[in-house]
């Protein structure tokens, strides 16, 4: 895979692991109700659920564009639209959401029951893989390419939620996070409207 290739996906699963909704609430819960070990734990075990959905996002992508490139195509101009809608929601976001989770009670067991539960119950999150590795998966493509797609999208997801509980057992870092959450959303809306636009533009 080209590096200019894995650096645009590598920024877009980037965008959508920062992205506020309820997988960044579950790790903030687990984080704020148990301390850091739960809510790494919690953010290791949903980046193993994303994992497990690109996995299946690749295979069944090759499969389709093997056999059924009109179908291919459709899903590719689909997820277009997808992106672009997920853009919209983002930019119209405002203050505060997921980054409000209130903490309860947990350890890493639960955090690593509701970290797989949160990423596999998630319908969205499988679209948003159609939308967005149908833009990396050709029809050529080898196993170990696949594989750097699978690996991409599952250790950003698991660096960035590791990395928000080792930063929210400080205090002062959650104050700082919901000052700016309009800002995250912003970028992430930018970011998923200029995808839409590429794909578009073929």
């Amino acid at each position: 895979m080209p590096l200019t290739l894995w650096l645009s996906l590598a920024a877009v699963c980037a965008m959508g692991a920062m992205s506020p909704g309820p997988s960044l609430a579950m790790v903030l819960r687990h984080t704020l109700g148990g301390g850091r070990a739960p809510g790494v734990v919690a953010g290791i075990s949903h980046a193993l659920g994303v994992g497990f959905y690109a996995l299946l996002t690749v295979w069944g992508l090759g499969a389709v564009i093997t056999h059924q490139p009109v179908v291919f195509n459709v899903i590719t101009w689909g997820g277009a639209a997808y992106l672009a809608w997920l853009g919209m929601k983002a930019l119209r976001a405002g203050r505060g959401g997921a980054l409000d989770a209130q903490a309860t009670i947990t350890n890493p067991v639960q955090a690593a029951r509701d970290g797989v539960i949160v990423a596999l119950a998630n319908p969205k999150l499988i679209l948003f893989f159609v939308a967005l590795l149908s833009q990396f998966v050709s029809a050529d493509m080898g196993w170990e390419a696949k594989v750097i797609i699978v690996a991409t999208a599952t250790l950003i997801d698991g660096a960035w939620y590791v990395l928000v509980a080792v930063a929210l057992s400080h205090s002062r870092v959650l104050p700082w996070l919901q000052a700016r959450a309009h800002w995250i959303n912003r970028i992430t809306g930018v970011l998923l409207f200029a995808l839409a636009l590429r794909v578009l533009l073929g």
